[in-house]
């Protein structure tokens, strides 16, 4: 518990603070994998199944910076390099 000094507010704020970085752990953690799978079937040359998982990582992506998790810059940067990863696949 960060706030040591204070009353209710403080204790409420420490429990809300905690549910909030379980849940974003979470859904970084799907972001992770999901970047892992992608650069994975790329790495394979598996054109299907890397584009199917650009779009499913892309979604993630969008759906975390929506909910505050990430930046919109984090996930234009992440997005950017996945898609460098696709074209340099078909070469």
């Amino acid at each position: 518990m960060a706030n040591i000094k204070g009353g209710r507010a403080a204790r409420k704020r420490d429990r809300q603070n905690e549910k909030a970085r379980k849940r974003n752990a979470v859904c970084k953690a799907k972001l992770h994998d999901a970047h892992k799978k992608l650069f994975k079937f790329a790495d394979a040359n598996n054109r299907e199944d890397a584009e199917k998982k650009f779009k499913e990582f892309v979604s993630g992506l969008d759906k975390a910076v929506k909910k505050g998790i990430i930046t919109k810059n984090t996930a234009d940067r992440k997005k950017s390099r996945a898609q460098l990863k696709l074209n340099k696949m078909a070469k």
